[in-house]
């Protein structure tokens, strides 16, 4: 019979309480007994949903304290050598990902295509692993503890060393693989004896354009793991399987995940390949966006699989895990109706694939209230007024002149009069900390408890005590802190036409950053100014040149749930329209350094190469199109951070910022070694400071990652600043870096 399957759910909690447990604990207000209790009470009680929703196949393992990559890494025992000492188990595995004071945290980079964060494993010649941690075992014991016989899930090898940074040039690490192999069949065996008969083990690499080891690592995976225990279920997300499509059918695995969200296409060519004794897992719903499902148009493409390979060999499923969604829609009472039934979050898209599941096994007719709400939806939706407007299609449609008045050389002799900056100069990526007190101030103020007046007069106490500080540890270039923004994208959502915003709508970035991302519904203006107010209030502060800080167009849009009835392409224009409009009022005010920042530029790049062509056209026209108003004399940043950039240099220096900031100090410079080689043209600021980490980086530190920058980048392109903006730090850390920063670029113009 067919069976409904999940492959992953929400860590965080509907209330964030992962969030809150994991932050008391790093503070040392609890003990790692009342983290771990946490844990457990949202182990069991996510469980207990997906069974209430009539789930077959639950999952077990897809629960971390702070990213799956990095549980990978703890279980395989590949800890790097700084950590050695940490014998805590608990320490260890939080130092690994934030450093300790004297051990600068692992690198962190995007999960393939999302803004999902997971910690680099770090590997060199000579690597030593041994099975470390049980955590699969155990999370399988506790949910069939509660009488839940669970799937187990895995970071498959392959995807694992594939994503893995050697810390030698000599070293691949796909040569690693048959010292990782056996620990992987010693925890099948492991997971076979207490019981498991299945396990689902992610390999989303079989999405990409592979390499021939690639391939080859597979195949020599497969073929040992899968007489090593319970049956495996191989998941496959984010895209199509292309050309990799006849190597995972062949790969001697029990079941094959696709995503057909993403890429409905590929199933005619699958079911032609797939072996007669294979299961397929088709993911119908969507993993990765809010958006309620067309359970018609999904369970005609089920249907397909279904006429092609009978019942027994089908499971239905989300397209990946619902690690990027939010927990439940039933608490959004504050969203309008016709809004709120367009929307499905995790709880509710399980319903859905209970749903589609019920309908193969008994007939529509047995899901009828389910398919009969989700045709209303999708009717309504595409009749509805509020989401097209013609004035803002035929904008987006017109052309502007994306290119600025001068070239670079032109550009820079004008900002270098105008501002006469010391070389290496020094700023800071835009926001100061967000204290408790900033929180409580804004939450009484949207709650009616204080008004605007107060409100108001809070935030400039709050802006004029940030530029004291900048002026006293004597930066050069000042921001004004940003104390009256909750997030870098939902601020200037909540001012431009066509998003709407969730209350509790929150989504795991890394570890215990959550974020809440904007619904973009409809078309996108601009009513009104969004940032030029407090821009202009700080620089009325100071002598000193202030920078206004813009989320760019494509940020916006890869950090939003985004509407799937036109291009993203589309979308995308409107919005960088919207901060055009706020570009040249900035500039009206006086404002003369803006910075857009961009970190999602290389997150939105399609998986296969084969497409990204494509979307650079559009994305970097999008970036020009929101900075090309302004005069030749106005200097444009942009931000990048945790994002490797060797492959799309060309698109980055066509974007022509004047200043771009890019993170670099958890890869030791490492990330500035492609715009060395590119030889990139423009002023660059290498991150100095991991504003992840806890620790602060002494001036030595800091010195020493500048010097090796000028070894490649000419000493006069170069800046000095954080990684990223400063709002989830305290001040007292702060100020110690930003102190230090300064004394660094002094010593360098020494």
């Amino acid at each position: 019979m067919t069976k409904s399957a999940n492959l992953g759910f929400p860590r965080i909690g509907l209330h964030r309480e992962l969030k809150k447990s994991l932050e008391s604990y790093w503070k040392g207000e609890t003990h790692a007994d009342a983290l771990h209790a946490t844990g457990k009470q949202l182990r069991a009680r996510h469980w207990q949903l997906q069974r209430d929703a009539g789930i077959d196949i639950i999952p077990s393992n897809d629960f971390a304290y702070y990213d799956h990559m990095l549980d990978t890494t703890a279980m395989l025992g590949a800890i790097p050598p700084r950590f050695a000492g940490i014998a805590d188990p608990d320490q260890l595995y939080f130092a690994m990902a934030r450093g300790t004071a004297a051990a600068p945290a692992m690198e962190m980079t995007k999960w393939f295509d999302t803004n999902y964060h997971y910690i680099v494993p770090e590997l060199h010649t000579g690597q030593r692993f041994h099975l470390a941690s049980t955590k699969a075992l155990d999370h399988y014991r506790e949910a069939k503890a509660l009488g839940i016989d669970t799937r187990p899930v895995l970071v498959g090898p392959v995807t694992w060393l594939s994503l893995a940074k050697a810390k030698d040039g000599s070293l691949d690490p796909l040569s690693l693989l048959d010292s990782v192999l056996p620990l992987y069949a010693e925890l099948l065996a492991a997971l076979k004896a207490e019981g498991a008969t299945w396990v689902q083990i992610d390999e989303p690499i079989l999405v990409l354009d592979l390499s021939d080891a690639q391939k080859h690592a597979l195949r020599q995976a497969y073929a040992t793991l899968s007489a090593a225990g319970p049956r495996i279920m191989l998941a496959t997300y984010f895209g199509a399987l292309l050309d990799n499509a006849e190597l995972a059918t062949q790969l001697p695995v029990s079941g094959l995940h696709i995503d057909l969200v993403r890429a409905p296409e590929q199933l005619p060519h699958l079911l032609k390949l797939l072996d007669a004794d294979k299961t397929l897992s088709v993911g119908v719903i969507d993993g990765r966006n809010i958006w309620r499902a067309d359970l018609d148009r999904q369970l005609a493409l089920i249907t397909t699989a279904w006429d092609a390979i009978g019942p027994d060999r089908l499971q239905i499923a989300p397209s990946c895990s619902l690690l990027h969604t939010p927990v439940d829609l039933d608490g959004e009472t504050a969203l309008d109706e016709e809004l709120r039934s367009w929307l499905a979050f995790a709880k509710q898209k399980l319903a859905e694939v209970s749903a589609l599941t019920l309908a193969m096994q008994k007939g529509r007719g047995a899901a009828k209230a389910a398919f009969d709400a989700s045709a209303a939806a999708i009717a309504a939706h595409k009749a509805s007024a509020r989401i097209h407007k013609p004035q803002v299609k035929a904008r987006a449609a017109a052309k502007i002149a994306l290119g600025r008045g001068g070239v670079f050389s032109t550009r820079r002799a004008l900002q270098r009069q105008r501002y006469k900056l010391p070389p290496f100069p020094t700023t800071t990526i835009g926001s100061f900390p967000q204290t408790a007190e900033v929180r409580e101030q804004r939450a009484a103020f949207k709650k009616g408890q204080i008004d605007t007046a107060t409100y108001d007069a809070f935030l400039q106490a709050e802006t004029e005590r940030a530029v004291r500080i900048q002026e006293r540890i004597g930066l050069d270039v000042l921001v004004h802190g940003e104390f009256e923004r909750n997030d870098m994208v939902e601020y200037f959502g909540e001012q431009l036409d066509g998003f709407a915003f969730t209350k509790n709508g929150w989504v795991q970035s890394y570890g215990s950053r959550c974020v809440k991302p904007p619904v973009i519904y409809g078309d996108v203006s601009r009513p009104a100014p969004m940032t030029v107010r407090w821009s202009a209030y700080a620089a009325s502060l100071t002598d000193r040149p202030m920078k206004g800080m813009l989320t760019g167009p494509v940020t916006i849009l890869q950090w939003s749930f985004v509407r799937v009835d036109q291009p993203r392409s589309e979308t995308c224009r409107q919005i960088a329209l919207a901060i055009r409009d706020e570009v040249i009022d900035l500039e009206t005010a006086g404002i003369g350094i803006i910075q857009i920042d961009e970190p999602a530029l290389r997150e939105g790049l399609p998986l296969r190469h084969s497409d990204w062509d494509v979307y650079l056209r559009w994305a970097v026209d999008c970036f020009r199109a929101s900075a090309s108003g302004v005069s030749d004399a106005t200097q444009i940043h942009t931000h990048m951070c945790y994002a490797e950039f060797n492959d799309i240099m060309p698109a980055i220096a066509e974007m022509d910022a004047d200043v771009i900031s890019i993170e670099t100090s958890r890869s030791d410079m490492e990330l500035l070694e492609a715009f060395r080689d590119f030889k990139y043209p423009n002023e660059i600021g290498p991150g100095v400071w991991d504003i992840h980490s806890p620790r602060v980086p002494s001036q030595a530190d800091m010195e020493a990652l500048m010097r090796k920058a000028a070894q490649g980048i000419p000493a006069d392109q170069l800046w000095v600043n954080p990684d990223c903006g400063l709002k989830t730090r305290g001040w007292p850390e702060v100020e110690a870096a930003l102190e230090n920063l300064v004394v660094t670029a002094k010593a360098l113009r020494r």
